[in-house]
């Protein structure tokens, strides 16, 4: 049997953060994924980085990734360097645009919460945006500037940080399939898979949307993890005559300008389970909602088409921390918010499993919140 100091359970940009943060406190760290690191949520992400809420439940969240976004220049300066590899970093601005009658209204909702958040967020005039960019639409009725964003490209992001893992001593072992974790006496010793068995001091679970199974299939573990699949559909466009500069987004969707002229446009929320497929409906509700934005991409040559399983939660906010099995800790459920949240995901969990607490208040975020939920579920099942 191999043993390790830590095995992280899952091989996307949460779990190789992670491994990447504990190669520096001399731990011997292993990342376990089911196929080849970084094939589902992470490289199927469009990379923006903004720490505005989305919805009011992710008001809560915004703590939380205002300070994953002042860390990223470290975190991904550390990657380049021990990679020798670019990830398509960008510090920007993003635009927010508001159609119909009550655009203005809207953008005007959108500012006050934004600066009660502590979010740079201001009003632009409709003619000053279509001076920035070119080709927005002259449809829009109001647009609001976010100064405090940026976006990365998650590919390039994955890529960099496997090779900065390896050149930093972490094993990576793909086509591992975790099947259970190993629990003895009430502590989890390690991870059962169909590559036998993985002993390790802690086990991090940051196996995205696969988390929840892996869980359920243990005997012995007191408690769960109610992560599921929803699908995000993606798409890739090329217009030579649409010149962007930076994220543009609507109600609708978005667009992200890539470093070599691309456009990556998105996304679909579907709770589809674990059915991983592009549809027409799906891509013909991004390719509406690009058009709408930037009226020249109606020409545009499709590249690609993709899609991607988010980790969700029931409040959809992410699972992070110490469970009720000593040994194991949580890291997942980042459901939009991945790309963003590796940085601050991999400090904490660098904080607990070295010092035994943390820096940053991530209380809200533990696993122990959802000791109700399950209550209510078993007893629904009964």
């Amino acid at each position: 049997m191999e043993n390790f100091d830590v095995a992280i359970v899952g091989g996307g940009l949460i779990g190789c953060s992670i491994a990447f943060e504990l190669s520096k406190e001399n731990l011997r760290v292993i990342v376990l994924d089911r196929q080849q690191p970084g094939l589902e949520a992470s490289w199927a992400a469009a990379g923006m980085l903004s720490p505005a809420p989305h919805s009011p439940q992710d008001v809560t969240l915004v703590p939380l990734a205002k300070e994953s976004l002042r860390l990223y220049p470290e975190f991904v300066r550390e990657i380049e360097e021990c990679s020798a590899t670019r990830v398509g970093y960008a510090q920007k601005s993003a635009f927010h645009i508001f159609f119909g009658s009550n655009g203005e209204a809207e953008r005007d909702i959108m500012i006050s919460e934004n600066k009660r958040l502590g979010l740079n967020c201001e009003s632009a005039s409709v003619s000053d945006a279509l001076k920035s960019e070119k080709a927005l639409t002259s449809e829009m009725s109001a647009a609001a500037l976010l100064s405090n964003e940026g976006s990365v490209e998650p590919r390039l992001l994955m890529e960099a940080i496997l090779i900065a893992n390896r050149n930093r001593g972490v094993e990576i072992r793909s086509d591992f399939n975790a099947t259970s974790l190993v629990v003895d006496r009430g502590r989890c010793t390690g991870i059962r898979g169909n590559g036998g068995v993985i002993a390790a001091k802690q086990v991090v679970m940051a196996a995205g949307c696969f988390s929840g199974s892996i869980i359920s299939e243990t005997k012995g573990f007191p408690g769960g993890l109610p992560v599921r699949p929803v699908r995000g559909q993606m798409v890739a466009l090329s217009a030579p005559s649409v010149a962007l500069h930076r994220v543009l987004r609507s109600h609708r969707g978005y667009l992200v300008p890539r470093a070599d002229g691309r456009i990556v446009a998105g996304s679909t929320l579907e709770e589809a389970g674990f059915e991983k497929r592009v549809t027409a409906e799906g891509i013909r509700h991004i390719l509406d909602s690009a058009i709408e934005l930037c009226p020249g991409l109606r020409k545009a040559e499709v590249l690609e088409t993709w899609c991607g399983l988010r980790p969700g939660t029931p409040d959809n906010l992410p699972i992070l921390g110490p469970t009720e099995c000593e040994g194991l800790i949580a890291a997942t459920g980042h459901y939009r918010n991945g790309i963003l949240l590796a940085p601050i995901t991999a400090r904490l969990v660098r904080e607990w499993i070295v010092q035994g607490r943390t820096t940053f208040d991530a209380t809200v975020f533990s696993p122990l919140r959802f000791k109700e939920f399950r209550s209510e579920a078993v007893h629904t099942t009964r």
